[in-house]
């Protein structure tokens, strides 16, 4: 049985999936909308193009590629609720990788009017990080395509795993750092995750805290499940949403607070960087 589940955005399942010869050579990540960037060390003209994989016990698919998680924007879409001073008539854009205290964050979805902000939340996405690599299982999907793949790789030994508690630990810590900030300002932080992945945090961390989603809480957590559609394809569906504060990201980990950046210098970066590149469209 394959392991690998989608490849440059494409499943993996049957060979009538696509044209793969066209695939592989595109490498485009349809997500992103461009080729994918996550390439080789050793040859950087070649995309890994991996988004997901079954692994272990697992009978879902486990995304490890976070810009899997991009799938009809729709996590922007179920961001839109805690917009609270968004207005009919404002624009909606999304604004990547934004400078805080403690990391960037990776998109902002803000509400502008006349090219000011309005209002906006931060939202991150994790995915589970590797162990090993995945190149090797990559390249047997290849060969059981009747595609070329290296000899040396296809009958490699190398393995991959999941690299959960480093993962969980990872997040836990830059979360605190980031929503010192969003509370001192009343803003919202949104973390988007896979299912697998909440469910290893409610079992490893103190979670029993957690709220079920109030809009006042300026930590929330969206889940979402990678599910198969009757065309054979996967879609990923929300299925959870928890929220906390900065003191229950605490509870989670034990952290001290950290430094807090003013309400004024975010905007600020925020505005410099609207453009039409920006601008939230649906399709």
């Amino acid at each position: 049985m394959n392991k690998i589940i989608e490849l440059f955005g494409t499943p993996a399942g049957t060979k009538e999936d696509g044209n793969w010869n066209a695939i592989l050579d595109r490498q485009w990540r349809p997500y992103l909308d461009r080729k994918c960037i996550k390439v080789r060390k050793s040859q950087p003209d070649i995309s890994i193009g991996t988004c997901s994989v079954l692994y272990g016990e697992d009978t879902k698919p486990i995304i490890f590629c976070p810009f899997r998680l991009l799938e009809r924007r729709q996590i922007f879409t179920d961001c839109l609720h805690l917009l609270s001073l968004h207005e009919p008539g404002n624009e909606l854009h999304i604004i990547p990788e934004v400078s805080l205290p403690g990391g960037s964050v990776d998109y902002f979805l803000a509400s502008v009017k006349n090219d000011k902000v309005q209002d906006f939340v931060g939202i991150e996405l994790r995915t589970l990080d590797t162990t090993g690599s995945v190149w090797p299982e990559r390249q047997r999907f290849v060969k059981s395509l009747g595609l070329p793949a290296v000899r040396e790789d296809v009958e490699s030994y190398k393995t991959f795993g999941m690299n959960w508690k480093m993962t969980a630990k990872t997040i836990l810590v830059q979360l605190h750092h980031k929503i010192q900030t969003f509370e001192h300002i009343n803003k919202h932080l949104i973390l988007i995750i896979q299912d697998h992945l909440l469910s290893y945090l409610q079992r490893e961390f103190q979670f029993s805290h957690m709220n079920a989603a109030r809009v006042g809480d300026p930590m929330h957590i969206h889940s979402y499940a990678m599910n198969k559609t009757k065309g054979r394809t996967y879609r990923l569906d929300l299925v959870s949403r928890l929220s906390t504060n900065a003191e229950g990201i605490a509870i989670s980990l034990g952290l001290q607070a950290e430094a807090n950046m003013e309400l004024g210098t975010i905007i600020e970066q925020l505005e410099s960087k609207i453009s039409a590149e920006t601008l939230f469209t649906v399709g």
